[in-house]
């Protein structure tokens, strides 16, 4: 009986074996199979009733407490437009919503900024008002309503709907030399702030930025394709090297003229931040000195001779976060500001008067974001990871801090999007192995109705087998618990041996072991390769994010060392299980995680047998001053910090099996990289594999790219590990 047992098991398990689905490249990167559904730019209306969503046909109109549509409030085939599918960039309502703003055609200059047609759509009349015959930039409404200030060509313009005039503001912008109204690549890059002009509550007032490139060194890329290549060449601080002299000014609608506003004498720092209080005559501004551990905002009052007050300051041993725009109360005095002045981020309720700093949040976990605040019941919404660092859960809690609530339910990773009056909110809810679904939820988190739950999609991952992620910990020998997550395949024999292949980001901050359906292409990627006879990992070690401070600053001055001595801890954990292959142990990972996989299989090459790293960096002295400076200072200050992980000086290291990929046009992490890198492992005699796509970004997509680069990595995996 127990053979006969036996038997039919084996039978059970070869059919169930047979009946899972294959996961192909193609599955993942061409047909589409794993595509999820969101809900694109959805948007509260004034009203805190209703709301709107973008679709590939037009925008639409909900209710929240219904969550029914009640109608489209454009159809973009009635624009007679030459519109290629999904090419709207975004949309904004004009303050009393009966003009819309629309932006098509986006042509990307960089990672988040790009010049696009814009166009004023009248709801009543149904009229189409083209802003300018040129693409141009950033544009937006005056919170009047009549007026659309934008960027064309560095310089900032208003163009008055009524009138259809246009006042052009700055008339010295230049490309690689004067930007005014935008920022330049490395404040977009690392501050991610492209808008570069601000209107007061009344609009009567437009305050701007203007940098002056002049003095920084540019960058040319090659651009292949035509008989003589192309030069490309942008502006481009790398660590140490000088930044943009950045200016504030502001701009009188009704006088026609533009005031200086001087903060500081000292121009080698920042203005990471700049916006309106609730007074209409009050600016705030973000200063930020260059070694990012001294942060200062100023409120500039425009009607009393520009006089400057200071009114709240931070200091850090190490480095400031980065700045975000702080939420200023009704009553023009308090404010509130998240701070990582306790040793974890907290929110904060600051008074401009007595300049008191009240904690809000308190405790040893980090607050995500700011989602809504409520002044009338003097409450906050937000998310944080409180029970555990790699889940995001939804919390209300008064000012005082006397009184939270957890609005969340089950273990994962949530988002809320609140209705103008608070009463709604659209909450996105994922886990490791689960696609988002999309709520309407109360204010108590109760949920109304269900937008969007990717059912499809979680028939189809369950046709392709039962492989997921798992969370997990492990100690280090020096004492570290280090959070992990593994996907196993779901058909394992006991006493047979896998490959692991580590996925690792590990920089500062960042988090990749997360509760969230994050990554969801590599993720069927390593899903794949785990039907394939693979165990896939992934480790944040030191230097990852949400487990308080001390844990993601103890790399200060020193990146890449604590980092390096981690990953090999996890290869020596994982190598001492009894089901995986300690000789066969691999690591991939892409920009910080490709400079994270470079240094583990040289530094760490008694432990890895195969790396893949894409698009490197290979020393710190190559990557921009305002990221790099941040964790590492000037190189003119920490010489040895710089060159003491940079993989370049560690090439003569290297053992195991080397793939290294780089696209030409990476703008963000320069090909530069790649090629000295390549060049120290052919001076120290050292075979390994390389491949080059031409023209491709940081990203490294477009047309079969991503389908081609990842055919490539599972070919050498195959081959090498």
């Amino acid at each position: 009986m127990k053979r006969l047992l036996v038997t039919l098991f084996s039978l059970f398990t070869i059919t169930v074996s047979f009946a899972q689905k294959q996961i192909t490249l193609e599955d993942i990167w061409a047909k589409g199979t794993f595509r999820a559904k969101y809900i694109y730019e959805a948007r509260s209306m004034a009203d805190g009733e209703h709301y709107c969503v973008l679709t590939a046909n037009g925008i639409d109109k909900y209710a929240y407490k219904k969550g029914s549509k009640e109608g489209a409030i454009l159809d973009f085939a009635a624009l007679g437009l030459d519109l290629k599918q999904n090419n709207i960039a975004e949309y904004s309502f004009s303050a009393d919503e009966q003009k819309l703003l629309l932006c098509f055609n986006p042509d990307y200059i960089y990672r988040h900024s790009y010049v696009a047609d814009y166009y004023v759509y009248d709801v009543k009349t149904k009229q189409l008002q083209k802003v300018s015959e040129d693409k141009i930039r950033l544009a937006e409404f005056s919170p009047t309503g009549d007026k659309i200030a934008y960027v064309k060509d560095n310089n900032l313009y208003i163009k008055d709907l009524k009138t259809e005039i246009t006042t052009q503001i700055t008339t010295d912008g230049e490309q690689n030399r004067i930007i005014n109204g935008t920022t330049d690549w490395v404040y977009e890059e690392e501050f991610a702030i492209t808008k570069g002009f601000f209107w007061n509550v009344t609009g009567d007032r437009l305050a701007y930025y203007r940098f002056d490139e002049s003095q920084v060194k540019e960058f040319s890329m090659t651009e292949w394709g035509n008989l003589y290549p192309d030069e490309y060449k942008f502006k481009y601080p790398k660590a140490g090297e000088d930044n943009s002299l950045v200016e504030i000014f502001v701009y009188d609608v009704n006088a026609k003229q533009s005031n200086k506003i001087r903060i500081d004498r000292n121009t080698d720092l920042y203005y990471p931040r700049m916006q309106w209080t609730k007074d209409n005559n009050k600016l705030c501004v973000h200063k930020l000195n260059r070694t990012q551990n001294f942060y200062e905002i100023f409120i500039v009052d425009c009607l009393n001779n520009n006089s400057i007050e200071k009114i709240y300051n931070d200091e850090n041993l190490y480095w400031i976060e980065q700045p975000e725009d702080f939420y200023f109360l009704s009553d023009n005095d308090h404010f509130i500001v998240k701070s990582e002045r306790s040793g974890y981020n907290h929110f904060y309720l600051v008074s401009m008067k007595d300049k008191s700093v009240k904690a809000i949040t308190k405790g040893d976990y980090d607050v995500d974001n700011l989602c809504y605040v409520d002044e009338k019941a003097k409450k906050i919404y937000f998310t944080a990871a409180q029970s555990q660092a790699y889940n995001r859960e939804l919390f209300s809690i008064t000012f005082d801090g006397k009184k939270q609530t957890k609005l969340s339910g089950k273990e994962g990773t949530y988002t809320a999007d609140f209705s103008a009056n608070g009463k709604y909110y659209i909450c996105s809810y994922s886990d490791a192995n689960t696609p988002a679904v999309y709520t309407i939820n109360n204010n108590k988190g109760e949920i109304i109705n269900t937008l969007e739950d990717n059912s499809k999609l979680k028939a189809t991952l369950a046709e392709y087998g039962s492989e997921h992620k798992e969370f997990g910990k492990f100690k280090t020998e020096n004492g570290d618990s280090l959070n992990f997550w593994i996907i196993k395949p779901s058909q394992m024999d006991n006493g047979t041996k896998y490959p692991v292949l580590f996925y690792v980001y590990g920089g500062p901050g960042s988090q990749e072991v997360l509760n969230s359906y994050s990554r969801p292409y590599d993720y069927m990627w390593f899903r794949m390769l785990a039907q394939q006879g693979y165990v896939i990992a992934c480790v944040d070690g030191r230097g990852t994010g949400f487990r308080g401070e001390k844990f993601k600053k103890s790399t200060y001055m020193n990146l890449g060392d604590l980092e390096t001595q981690d990953q090999i801890q996890a290869a020596k954990y994982f190598g001492s299980l009894d089901y995986i292959d300690k000789e066969r142990i691999g690591i991939f990972g892409w920009s910080y995680g490709g400079y994270m996989s470079s240094l583990c299989i040289t530094k760490g090459a008694d432990w890895f047998k195969t790396a893949i790293a894409v698009a490197p960096v290979t020393t710190w002295r190559y990557y921009d001053n305002i990221y790099t400076e941040r964790y590492m200072r000037k190189p003119q200050d920490n010489a040895e910090g710089y060159d003491r992980n940079s993989p370049i000086n560690h090439a003569d290291l290297l053992k195991g099996n080397f793939l290294l990929v780089h696209g030409t046009g990476d703008d963000n992490v320069h090909f530069q990289n790649s090629m000295d890198f390549t060049n120290a492992l052919i001076k120290a005699n050292k075979q390994f594999e390389e491949f080059f796509y031409p023209n491709r970004n940081h990203g490294i997509y477009g047309g079969n790219t991503r389908l081609h680069l990842y055919r490539m990595m599972t070919d050498f995996l195959k081959r090498k590990l």
